[in-house]
């Protein structure tokens, strides 16, 4: 929803006697607990939502918003090799692999090795110095599905697969 039909939406709701709650901003989680739908209702709204708790101050988002804006922020670089009659998957600086005897396969054991370096981080690497910096990294494994961590490594959406089919189409035409 863009900011401009929210507005008219909480002006509709305002003029029907239905005043939508602007509180966006709660300065207790016990302010924001009573308030939970509030607080939903905003972060899918995709308004800046946040709840504090003594002196931290968190944010509420709306997860596939998050997924999709790190999915393009962070670059995948993923490398894929061919080597001794297989192929092999990694991510520079990240420390995961993937091997197998096909590429699809090594892009699979990939995904299947950042889903529990993901696990490993949370449980213990997150506080580890050289660690800590793959958060983001982190976010977008656990907020993704396989498909989507593929689309990723592989530098592919299903709309630009879409647009580079109807492009090869359009050459063989």
């Amino acid at each position: 929803m863009t900011y401009s039909a929210l507005l008219r939406t909480m002006e509709g709701h305002a003029k029907r006697g239905n005043a939508m709650s602007l509180t966006r901003h709660y300065a207790s989680y016990t302010s924001a607990r009573s308030n939970l739908r509030g607080v939903l209702d905003a972060a899918r709204a995709g308004m800046v939502t946040t709840v504090s708790r003594d002196n931290e101050r968190y944010v509420v988002v709306d997860a596939e918003v998050l997924r999709q804006q790190l999915f393009g922020l962070l670059p995948a670089k993923a490398v894929v090799i061919a080597e001794g009659g297989g192929w092999s998957a990694f991510l520079p600086s990240v420390p995961v692999h993937g091997e197998a005897e096909t590429f699809e396969e090594a892009i699979t054991d990939l995904i299947e090795a950042l889903r529990e370096y993901a696990h490993d981080w949370n449980d213990d690497l997150r506080t580890a110095p050289n660690h800590h910096r793959h958060g983001p990294l982190v976010e977008l494994v656990e907020l993704s599905t396989d498909s989507q961590l593929r689309n990723w490594l592989l530098d592919t959406t299903p709309d630009t697969a879409r647009a580079d089919t109807d492009n090869d189409r359009l050459a063989d035409a």
